[in-house]
């Protein structure tokens, strides 16, 4: 079935748009590096979005006090590996938004059980 314009939109929306919240979800667990986000981030949602956006998001939520990176480690390969952890304000603003995001969904949620019980089934 071909998915719709409205619907690939909102899948982009929910997704790469909203990285932060994936990226901070997989990071309360326990530190990790950009390139490990980026392959958790496919395992568990599905998709995967490109190393250079997954940064960008990273520098945006350091700079905003959600998460901080540790000093680079040495990696097998020889590169550095900067390694990035929640920080208290990140843990409240990831609550805040999942809270925000049910309040939405179960009001969305309501409307279509309404709309179902209207038409008898």
């Amino acid at each position: 079935m071909v998915e719709s314009r409205a619907l690939r939109r909102t899948k982009r929306k929910v997704t790469v748009e909203n990285l932060w919240l994936y990226v901070v979800s997989i990071l309360l667990e326990r530190p990790r590096y950009g390139y490990e986000l980026v392959e958790e981030i496919h395992r568990r949602f599905g998709f995967r979005p490109s190393r250079i956006t997954c940064y960008v998001v990273l520098y945006r939520l350091e700079r905003e006090g959600l998460i901080r990176s540790s000093g680079a480690t040495r990696s097998g390969s020889g590169g550095a590996r900067v390694y990035y952890e929640v920080t208290d304000l990140g843990r409240r603003e990831f609550k805040a938004a999942l809270d925000y995001i049910e309040r939405l969904l179960s009001a969305m949620r309501s409307s279509l059980r309404g709309s179902e019980a209207g038409q008898g089934g």
